[in-house]
């Protein structure tokens, strides 16, 4: 079963996660909300069911998988089918571009953040947020692979990891918030600058104009 099946035969468990599990939910909203900007056109790449883009005011989305997209669209969000690596929008086209707990199952990353600049205005950000690997939410993350049928074929990466893929990909002016510091806290965590501590880490990065 490849992971586009999983994703369209258990959409509404997946999505069902997020009421389950509220207080990290809410602590990965506000740390994103620290980035994303307000009134803008943007995309949210891998939307999933939108529980990120239609609370942030991300009015269009992208997803593999047609049984996610439906239950976006229920929640206002237009969603395309189709993928990171191949994006159906104009050059220069949208103001920012979002990817949320999406870039671990990514065929190719760094081809992604290569169509993320090419869509993105002059001036245009992307927006991560990601598992950090080497977190102690990251590494549960990697065990529980094992056994969870929606991270199985997942490839979790390290903060760095990305910032080099970002920069090779010609972004700039990085800035980072972190959350999740105790997620069994069971409590809505206040974002923090900077990554480190958190297990999940929201990174903001500018286009330069030129890539390679």
């Amino acid at each position: 079963m490849n992971i586009n099946s999983v994703f369209d035969e258990h959409a509404l468990e997946y999505d069902s996660w997020y009421d389950d599990n509220r207080e990290i939910y809410q602590s990965e909203m506000l740390a994103l909300k620290q980035v994303v900007p307000i009134g803008k056109k943007g995309l949210e790449v891998g939307a999933g069911t939108a529980r990120f883009a239609s609370l942030l005011g991300v009015e269009v989305g992208i997803d593999p998988s047609e049984a996610m997209a439906s239950i976006a669209r229920g929640r206002g969000v237009k969603v395309k089918k189709g993928v990171a690596e191949n994006l159906p929008f104009d050059d220069g086209s949208l103001d920012f571009v979002m990817f949320v707990t999406a870039i671990c199952f990514l065929d190719s990353v760094f081809q992604a953040f290569k169509e993320a600049h090419r869509v993105l205005n002059e001036n245009g950000a992307i927006i991560i947020g990601m598992i950090d690997k080497n977190s102690d939410m990251g590494r549960k993350y990697e065990k529980m692979k094992v056994s969870d049928k929606f991270y199985k074929d997942a490839h979790f990466h390290g903060v760095e990891e990305i910032v080099d893929l970002l920069k090779r990909a010609n972004f700039r002016d990085f800035t980072f918030y972190q959350t999740l510091m105790i997620p069994e806290a069971k409590k809505i965590e206040e974002p923090q600058v900077g990554y480190g501590k958190g297990g999940f880490v929201v990174i903001k990065a500018i286009k330069m104009e030129r890539i390679e």
